[in-house]
């Protein structure tokens, strides 16, 4: 059985980390450094960064924050926001990420998604995909979640992976910073039609909404923010109690 995973995540804006509720009132949650290094020493197994201003700004991601937080953590860091190029993508590998998130610019131009691909291998590739139910429908949105595309979530989530996505970052815009649970039959969906992984995103609020993600929404790894930030939740509390109903996930030393 493979392992799954816990992913703290880094919503940076203006060089600190932020949280809000369905993408809307962000509020300050701290050093980004700090917060990565306590999360890497606390047992977390991978971690992502994501520069959520950087498309809305036209610019490309913090590389020199970026070269702070690798030197800070030993474990595996997904960087994304501005990232549109093959070359985007290589400055932040040389700048210490080890894969890279892809949401915006893959909307515009999905063969970017081949090229990351092909250039670098697809697990370092992960197509970062933000989705609102509306009506009955999973709609894509980019630019932050401020844009609404004609995308369906499923839809596009099976064309990156044709396209050459290691990884896909499934971010529930109804749960995001609701701390309500995770969008459970979505995520099972998306587990049905995909063969590479799915990172859940956007509703984690208790131990019991990490443990349904796992099980019910058959995702292979679990992203959370605000339970992390604000000290709702630790790693190693949340890791003790999966444990314990035999989830696998890796043991905190």
């Amino acid at each position: 059985m493979l392992t799954k995973r816990i992913i703290p995540c880094l919503d940076i804006k203006d060089g600190r980390t932020v949280k809000g509720i369905n993408f809307e009132g962000l509020r300050d949650a701290g050093d980004p450094v700090e917060l990565a290094s306590k999360y890497a020493k606390e047992g977390a197994d991978e971690l992502v960064f994501l520069d959520i201003s950087a498309t809305n700004e036209k610019r490309k991601t913090l590389v020199e924050l970026v070269e702070k937080i690798a030197s800070k953590i030993n474990i595996p860091f997904t960087v994304g926001g501005g990232v549109a190029s093959v070359e985007d993508g290589q400055r932040l590998l040389m700048a210490g990420a080890d894969k890279i998130a892809i949401n915006s610019a893959a909307v515009n131009r999905p063969i970017i998604i081949t090229e990351l691909s092909k250039s670098f291998g697809n697990q370092c590739v992960v197509l970062a995909i933000d989705a609102k139910l509306i009506n009955g429908s999973w709609v894509v949105f980019v630019n932050g979640g401020k844009v609404a595309t004609s995308l369906n979530l499923f839809k596009w989530a099976k064309q990156g992976e044709i396209l050459g996505a290691g990884e896909i970052l499934f971010t529930s815009m109804n749960g995001d910073g609701a701390q309500n649970g995770f969008s459970l039959e979505a995520l099972a969906e998306l587990n049905k039609i995909l063969s590479i992984p799915v990172i859940a995103s956007g509703g984690a609020g208790t131990i019991q909404h990490f443990e349904d993600a796992l099980n019910t929404g058959k995702a292979d790894a679990v992203l959370a923010a605000s339970v992390f930030h604000f000290n709702k939740i630790s790693i190693p509390e949340l890791k003790k109690e999966l444990l314990k109903k035999s989830i696998s996930v890796r043991p905190i030393n």
